[in-house]
């Protein structure tokens, strides 16, 4: 699955050997590089960044917490009954913590990062429901695939960049589930693991399964568009168009990039609120507390016309 991924597997062990132990292999190591401070910190931040200056994910985010916001995701009735961890969570974020992941700003936008990543998560793979036990919010990460899937989600408009392999299916998988041959080709292609002949590793190991929902939410769709991360974490600066359209860096607008228009610009409906709900449940199980989401605007994506609207279908032309 290429070398990447073996390096990976390799700093995860470490990692998970120096939580158990309490090795404090963490220490920040600091660099002027064309007058920008840059660090490297331990195994969790080892790519010279400015965002390693920073404190890491496991130092805000510790194993109890992990615990709290997914208390029921091991239950009996559960259907990923011992997949999801704390480990694989943070040896995912290796690869993406000196982007930034959840290491922008202090220590508060970076709780808050987490708590937003997460609540998407958590509401994307949830099987709670209005009077499940310890109620509906306590049950993400119950999932990790599509229980019944309609189809195989082969669109052979890709079969140049992306071609569907024989037998394979594209289901959604992971902690922000992804579908169609071409995400998992592309999110294959950056993750340097090849999931276009193997979309089941998705469903077979955790810290793959939060990858490819930290590339999501790091990478933009567009070239010209910000990601999830660039809005939440105030990298992004709207256009007067933006404006007009009712787009401005916040929770909203994660949805907006995420969902588009299957949940954005159609009010207050449960989908939208269901996501929020989740953010919301996590920044109070965090101690930050939900009045740091923001106002409604800035919370939503209610008003909020698509970054990526739907292409309209071409009329057929008359023959006649």
């Amino acid at each position: 699955m290429g070398i990447k991924w073996g390096v990976l597997v390799i700093l995860g062990l470490v990692m998970v050997a120096n939580l158990a132990n309490g090795d404090d292999d963490d220490k920040i190591l600091k660099k002027t590089v064309k007058g920008k401070m840059v660090c490297t910190q331990g195994w969790e931040c080892p790519v010279l960044s400015v965002h390693c200056c920073n404190q890491t994910i496991s130092k805000n985010f510790q194993v109890y917490q992990f615990e709290d916001l997914f208390p029921k995701r091991n239950t009996p009735v559960a259907k990923a009954v011992g997949f999801w961890d704390y480990q694989s969570f943070i040896t995912a974020s290796i690869l993406f913590q000196h982007l930034g992941f959840c290491t922008t700003g202090g220590k508060l936008m970076q709780m808050k990062e987490i708590a937003a990543f997460l609540g998407h998560v958590g509401a994307k793979t949830s099987c709670g429901y209005g009077v499940a036990t310890g109620g509906p919010l306590a049950w993400g990460l119950c999932y990790n695939r599509e229980m019944s899937p309609m189809q195989s989600y082969c669109d052979d408009y890709y079969k140049l960049t992306y071609p569907c392999s024989p037998g394979a299916d594209y289901y959604g998988r992971g902690a922000l589930p992804i579908y169609w041959n071409y995400n998992y080709g592309a999110a294959g292609e950056a993750l340097k693991v090849n999931l276009l002949e193997h979309p089941e590793y998705i469903e077979q190991n955790a810290t793959l399964a939060f990858q490819a929902a930290m590339w999501r939410w790091m990478t933009p769709i567009k070239k010209s568009q910000p990601s999830a991360h660039d809005v939440f974490v105030g990298n992004w600066k709207p256009t007067k168009n933006d404006t007009l359209s009712k787009r401005a860096p916040g929770f909203g607008a994660t949805m907006n990039l995420l969902y588009g228009d299957s949940i954005c610009g159609k009010g207050d409906i449960d989908e939208m609120n269901v996501i929020i709900s989740h953010y919301q449940h996590y920044l109070d199980l965090l101690g930050i507390g939900r009045e740091e989401a923001g106002p409604h605007e800035v919370l939503t994506c209610a008003e909020q016309e698509p970054f990526n609207p739907p292409t309209p279908a071409v009329p057929a032309q008359s023959s006649s």
